[in-house]
């Protein structure tokens, strides 16, 4: 049975009933600006880009803070520093949060192709690392990020973060439709001499490949999800970064087990389970709609609207599960699920959470289960 560290504390005040919450530690990503691109990878989701106020998360910040005994607030969950006003909001983000967590091994490709400015601040904050992702060649890495230039952007990116002593991270997404591009960026890594270059500062060239999660955009490309049989086409320097960054030896710990064998395990598994932890993260979309960090902020993950609902309310919807997908999960037996939405003959790769949270998602959307 899990243990939490909240504090409920109930006294009488003028005969009503008060509850005050206390987490161990609350965690708000808010998605102020948006994002650039629209990847079809992506496990959050293309909602519209907005334009949330400075204001909004000051306000929003203060509003939540009372509730946890460590409070952290971000101004993105999809493209970090993407707004010009970058660097103001990350120190206001330090004034507003108790304690800050080192910027992400995450960038604006984007920004570092426009504001020369920006390596500089990524280098003044000590960042080391960087992630960037392709997924072949130019058509297809524009294909998949949802925009026209995209690859470019990306190998000057590596270029400009090697002239500054940070090391670039190659993530690539392989489905059925790409795999056979995968030559590609091993040539791109070894023509471009990646490994030597990141050596010659001291820096550690580092790349890996997998299939990525099955929720958001990433759950219409179920149909081109890869098979046992694709794993051998995966160039062997690529399988070996990408072993070497999993630290396994096996491309089978990364790429998970084929649905059918997780259907025959899963088809017998009566349980149920709660999402409810004692330091969630919760993004909060442009519209001010809430939804714990747990898959993607789909409606049926809504704990509320802060335009309509107090954060003592969405707090509670969280820690009751009051949302669909969290209703669903704690009552639902999991063999239900699975029955309803997996296919015992399908011999894609998923790992073991990832196909879990896949079926939920598609129970909750095909409305199998209804409050």
């Amino acid at each position: 049975m899990q243990k939490f560290n909240i504090t409920n504390h109930y006294y009488l005040k003028r005969h009503v009933i008060i509850i005050e919450i206390k987490l161990k530690k609350l965690t708000l990503a808010l998605d102020m600006y948006g994002c650039p691109n629209r990847c079809r990878h992506c496990w959050v989701g293309h909602s519209p880009n907005g334009h949330m106020a400075v204001g909004d998360l000051e306000m929003i910040a203060a509003k939540f803070k009372p509730y946890a005994y460590e409070f952290e607030i971000f101004d993105w969950y999809r493209e970090p520093d993407f707004n010009d006003n970058y660097k103001e909001l990350w120190e206001l983000r330090k004034q507003l949060s108790d304690k800050i967590t080192p910027h992400y091994e995450l960038i604006s490709v984007w920004r570092i192709v426009r504001d020369n400015n920006y390596v500089k601040w990524l280098v003044s904050l000590c960042m080391t690392k960087a992630q960037l992702t392709l997924f072949g060649g130019e058509a297809t890495t524009d294909y998949y990020m949802g925009r026209k230039g995209a690859y470019w952007e990306i190998l000057q990116a590596i270029d400009i973060l090697i002239e500054n002593k940070i090391s670039p991270r190659i993530q690539v997404f392989v489905n059925k439709n790409n795999i056979d591009e995968l030559p590609l960026i091993e040539k791109l890594m070894l023509e471009n001499r990646l490994s030597e270059r990141c050596i010659d500062f001291g820096g550690e060239f580092a790349c890996f490949v997998h299939q990525g999660s099955c929720d958001g955009e990433n759950a219409k490309l179920y149909d081109v999800r890869i098979t046992q049989d694709d794993l051998k086409n995966i160039p062997p320097l690529l399988s070996e970064y990408t072993l070497k960054y999993f630290h396994t030896n096996n491309l089978n710990d990364i790429f998970g087990q084929t649905e059918q064998n997780l259907y025959n395990k899963y088809i017998k598994d009566t349980s149920t389970r709660s999402y409810v932890e004692d330091d969630p993260v919760f993004f909060i979309d442009s519209a001010y709609n809430v939804y714990p960090n747990i898959t993607t902020p789909a409606p049926y993950w809504c704990l509320g609207n802060l335009k309509e609902s107090s954060p003592e309310e969405i707090i509670q919807n969280y820690l009751n599960e009051r949302s669909v997908a969290q209703t669903v999960r704690r009552k639902i037996p999991l063999n239900e699920i699975v029955k309803q939405c997996g296919n015992p003959n399908s011999m894609r790769l998923f790992g073991e959470k990832d196909y879990i949270t896949f079926l939920l998602n598609q129970y909750c959307e095909q409305g199998y289960f209804s409050l």
